[in-house]
């Protein structure tokens, strides 16, 4: 069972983010706080769920949630701050939107921005140590994957519906084949040909 919280006595909201290490679409993170005390024993690091798991429990989290957002950065600004800075503006974008004001925060990672004046902390696989972390990623990942099937649609030859953007060896050869879309991140090394350097990856 995942811990409740971290700092004793406070509205606490959790941060995650999926889609780091794509080579297309926008990064997309979560803030989530949970009732004081909450309990679910299938929340866990989206990562080690199974689909199918991961949008049942996003009905769940939205229903039992005391508030929750998802930010989003799109790849012109990813291109223009770098992965790690639109990374840590989508969890504050997130941040923004929740209708509760939260008195702290856990992001799931080693680095964080401060967001106005609360008190955070990091917490290296956070999402498979506390509750609000594992439904941020939960709530991160979904939101995600359902924007990279719609743009599956509008450009079937990237398979974006199978890998979300990741670079599979498909995609690149895609980029090789076809080009770039609007939506690849053209900071990056699309075609694989040195390494891909990120500041983090997921």
């Amino acid at each position: 069972m995942l811990l409740d919280h971290y700092y004793e006595g406070k509205v606490e909201a959790g941060c995650d983010e999926a889609g780091r290490g794509c080579l297309a679409g926008s990064v997309y993170a979560a803030a989530v706080i949970l009732p004081v005390g909450y309990q679910n024993e299938l929340l866990n690091d989206s990562k080690q769920l199974t689909e199918k798991r991961r949008y049942e429990l996003r009905e769940i989290i939205q229903r039992d949630a005391v508030a929750w957002a998802v930010g989003i950065v799109t790849p012109e600004e990813i291109d223009k701050i770098n992965i790690l800075n639109a990374s840590i503006l989508a969890m504050h974008r997130a941040l923004d939107q929740l209708q509760v004001r939260p008195e702290a925060v856990i992001v799931d990672g080693n680095r964080f921005k401060k967001y106005k004046d609360l008190p955070h902390t990091t917490i290296v696989k956070g999402d498979g140590k506390y509750l609000s972390i594992a439904a941020a990623s939960i709530l991160a990942k979904t939101y995600r994957d359902d924007y990279m099937n719609q743009l599956a649609e509008e450009y079937p030859q990237y398979d974006w519906r199978s890998n979300k953007g990741y670079p599979t060896k498909k995609h690149r050869e895609a980029i090789r084949q076809y080009g770039t879309t609007p939506y690849h991140r053209m900071s990056y090394n699309l075609l694989g040909d040195g390494q891909l350097s990120l500041d983090f990856k997921d």
